[in-house]
């Protein structure tokens, strides 16, 4: 591992040996981590929080829901998703098989706790990192539908940083066997004991995920999403997070905040991603402590 400063993480590559490099097999999954720790360290263990990156994005781009966090005490941890993030490249398998992501995350946990006790820990995400987080949580995929996605049955909606990016899955896997298997654990219990919260912004998948595993969550949720989001929508990406997690509160950002006005370089309204990463501080640290 690197580091470059004091405002800057711990950076370094982990391999999970059980699972392969989509673009080069012979090789294990590599999963980048950065580490920031707490701005001001606390009396006690500093408690970890993980937070998970939107579609195509990196964990060192989430500094506007990371530097909340670790004003509030917190530890925290970002990711590389493989294939779907802008560091290294995107592979096809990378977008639909969001079921990687949370594998991601509790390996990367391991492989912590193996230095030092982490005690609870808190996760958040953006956007397509939100199902990261509530599938840690136990949110299980409805397995039939990313099969009709990805055998063409049904649409896949438009992927920017990816265009054509189910023709290209189609052609690495080109018979409905390879698919299945490609799918392969797809409505998994990825569920981590160690979770006990949840924070989702701008949250997506919602309308992937089936009613049983989110009614059955125990763990604190909180959700905020944008009144003009069109990226994830309200009423298909996140009012079933809203409606069926019996621990969840949420509320809308605001009616004109848009799904990019969280992440942009230069957001219409620096001030919403300020409030909400600071209730998203303010919610993991009361959960966690």
């Amino acid at each position: 591992m690197a580091i470059s400063g004091p405002e800057q993480p711990l950076v370094g590559v982990l391999y999970d040996e059980s699972r392969r490099h989509w673009g080069e097999p012979a090789r294990p999954r590599p999963v980048r981590i950065h580490l920031w720790e707490p701005d001001a360290p606390p009396a006690g263990p500093a408690p970890p929080a993980v937070v998970s990156h939107g579609t195509g994005g990196s964990g060192g781009d989430m500094e506007w829901l990371v530097r909340p966090l670790r004003e509030a005490g917190l530890r925290v941890l970002t990711l590389d998703h493989h294939g779907n993030d802008s560091v290294d490249g995107y592979e096809p398998e990378g977008f639909p098989p969001v079921w990687e992501r949370p594998w991601d995350v509790s390996f990367a946990l391991d492989t912590l706790a193996r230095k030092r006790q982490l005690g609870p820990v808190g996760a958040a995400g953006f956007s397509l990192g939100t199902h990261t987080a509530v599938a840690l949580a136990g949110a299980r995929l409805d397995t039939d539908l990313p099969w009709a996605v990805l055998s063409g049955a049904a649409p896949l909606p438009d992927i920017p940083e990816f265009p054509g990016v189910l023709e290209a899955y189609r052609k690495k896997y080109p018979d409905d066997l390879s698919v299945r298997r490609a799918i392969d654990g797809a409505g998994a219990d990825l569920s981590d004991a160690r979770v006990r919260a949840v924070f989702q912004v701008a949250p997506g998948v919602g309308g992937f995920v089936t009613p049983g595993s989110l009614a059955a969550i125990r763990v604190p949720g909180g959700i905020r999403w944008g009144g003009a989001d069109t990226v994830n929508p309200y009423e298909a990406d996140t009012r079933p997070y809203v409606q069926r997690i019996p621990t969840a509160s949420g509320r809308c950002a605001g009616a004109h905040v848009r799904h990019d006005d969280f992440p942009a370089p230069e957001p219409a309204d620096p001030a919403v991603r300020h409030r909400v990463g600071g209730e998203a501080a303010v919610f993991c640290a009361r959960h966690l402590r």
